[in-house]
C-alpha cells in the first residue's frame, strides 16, 4: 500500500491544514554483497566449521546416545517389573522417547521407539491389561509423533541438536547490529528504536545505515517487509543483508531500484516491502530522500518550529520490475530534525492514517523543549507502546 498525504503540522497553531525513476542495478547473491565482517552468511560458515552442522564424525556420539537411551528404556522396564506399578508406571517409558527426539536422528529414533513399544507391551502382558491405562498408550504415541517431527525438521535443516536455536539467536543479533548507527561527527545525533509485534524476537521492520564518501555522507534505510513478527523475520534478515551490502556501495539515486531488483528476483508473492532511504551530506546538511510505498518522513525546522511531512509517492518494492520511487530534497539546518518510521507506529485498525500521524506529530512536538535525546523511544511509548504490528523509528537531528 502506498501512502500519500499533503499535510503540514504547526505546533504553534495546533492545527493540520491540507496543503524518478532510477536505473536498474543487477545484484549479486547476498553472500557476496554482505561485506560487513561477521555478516549472517559468514556466521553460518563459521558455525559449520565449528561443528554446528551435522558431520560424519558425530556418528559415534549419536551411536552412544542410542545405546544409552536403549539402556535407559530397559532400566525403566526392569524397574517397573520388579518395583511395582506405583514406582515406575508404563508412562515412564515416554522419557527415553522425549530425549531421543532431541538427540537422535530419525533412523536411530525408529530403533529406540521399537524398543520402547516392545517394553510397553511386554509390561502390559506381564502385569495384565487391566492395569494398563489406554491413556498411557495414547500419550506414548503422541509424544512419539512429536519426536519424529522434530527429528525430521532438524535433519531437513541439516542442523545438529540445539544448534538451530543458537544460529537463530546469532542471526537475530546480526539484524540488530545492522540497525546500529555508525559514529557521527560533532553536531549530529541520532536515536533508533525497533520493536516487534507482540514482543517476539524477530521483526519485519529493520534499519540499515552507513557512512559513505569518506564519512562525509550518512545513508539510512528504514524498511518494512511483508508480514510481521516471526513470520517476517527471515525475509527481513535476508533483505537486510542485501541492503546492508548495497548501502554506500551504489549511488543514493540507484539504491531503491537495486533493492527492487533483488526482491523481484525472489519470485515470491510475499517478497515485497516498503522503504524510505535518506542520504545526508554531513557537511552542508543537504539531504536527498527517496521512498517506495512508505509513510511520509517528517522534517522539523528548528527556526520556525514547524513539523512538515515530506510527501512523495513511490511504488512498493518487489511488485513490478520498473518501480518508480518518490524523491524529495531539503536541508537539515542547525536545530533541525528528520523523523523516519514504519506504518506500525501510525496504523490503528478502523482509523484513518491521518489520526495516527497527528498523534505521532504531537508526541514529537513534546520532545522539542527537552531535546531529542531518547526521542525515538518516547514517540513509540506515546503513540504505539503495545502495537499489534512491528515498529521502527529513526530520529536524526543537528545541533
Amino acid at each position: 500500500m502506498a501512502y500519500s498525504f499533503d499535510r503540514s503540522y504547526s505546533p504553534r497553531q495546533g492545527t493540520a491544514t491540507q496543503g524518478e525513476r532510477t536505473d536498474n542495478v543487477q545484484l549479486i547473491m547476498v553472500g557476496t554483497i554482505n561485506r560487513r565482517p561477521g555478516g549472517p552468511l559468514a556466521r553460518l560458515r563459521a558455525a559449520g566449521r565449528e561443528g554446528v552442522f551435522l558431520a560424519p564424525e558425530t556418528a559415534r556420539a549419536r551411536g552412544i546416545a542410542l545405546v544409552s537411551l536403549t539402556a535407559l528404556t530397559v532400566g525403566v522396564f526392569l524397574l517397573s517389573m520388579t518395583a511395582g506399578y506405583g514406582v515406575s508406571p508404563p508412562l515412564a517409558l515416554v522419557l527415553p522417547v522425549v530425549i531421543g527426539g532431541v538427540v537422535l536422528q530419525r533412523r536411530a529414533l525408529e530403533v529406540l521407539f521399537i524398543v520402547v513399544t516392545v517394553a510397553y507391551f511386554s509390561e502390559a502382558v506381564a502385569k495384565g491389561w487391566d492395569r494398563t491405562r489406554p491413556g498411557s498408550l495414547i500419550v506414548l504415541l503422541i509424544v512419539g509423533a512429536v519426536a519424529f517431527q522434530l527429528t525430521r525438521d532438524r535433519e531437513r535443516l541439516g542442523l545438529s541438536t540445539g544448534r538451530g536455536e543458537a544460529i537463530l539467536l546469532e542471526l537475530r543479533e546480526q539484524l540488530r547490529q545492522q540497525g546500529e548507527f555508525p559514529p557521527l561527527p560533532n553536531g549530529w545525533h541520532q536515536d533508533v528504536v525497533q520493536r516487534s509485534a507482540g514482543g517476539t524476537a524477530f521483526s519485519g521492520d529493520f534499519i540499515v545505515s552507513t557512512l559513505a564518501d569518506g564519512g562525509r555522507r550518512l545513508e539510512v534505510a528504514v524498511v518494512d517487509v511483508s508480514g510481521k513478527g516471526l513470520d517476517a523475520g527471515t525475509r527481513s534478515l535476508m533483505l537486510a543483508g542485501a541492503l546492508g551490502g548495497l548501502l554506500g556501495q551504489v549511488s543514493p539515486e540507484r539504491f531503491l531500484a537495486a533493492a527492487n531488483d533483488y526482491l523481484i528476483r525472489q519470485e515470491s508473492e510475499e517478497s515485497f516491502a516498503t522503504a524510505v532511504h535518506v542520504a545526508i551530506d554531513l557537511t552542508s546538511g543537504a539531504f536527498r530522500l527517496t521512498t517506495a510505498g512508505h509513510p511520509p518522513a517528517v522534517h522539523y525546522a528548528g527556526g520556525s518550529g514547524r513539523w512538515r511531512l515530506v510527501e512523495v509517492d513511490g511504488d512498493l518494492l518487489g511488485v513490478i520490475p520498473d518501480a518508480t520511487v518518490g524523491v524529495a530534497e531539503g536541508t537539515l539546518a542547525h536545530r533541525d530534525a528528520l523523523l523516519l518510521y514504519t506504518d506500525g507506529l501510525i496504523e490503528v485498525p478502523g482509523r484513518d492514517l491521518a489520526v495516527g500521524i497527528d498523534r505521532m506529530l504531537g508526541a514529537a512536538e513534546s520532545l522539542v523543549p527537552r531535546g531529542f535525546h531518547g526521542g525515538a523511544g518516547a514517540i513509540v511509548d506515546a503513540v504505539a507502546p503495545t502495537g499489534s504490528d512491528d515498529r521502527a523509528v529513526v530520529l536524526i537531528w543537528r545541533t
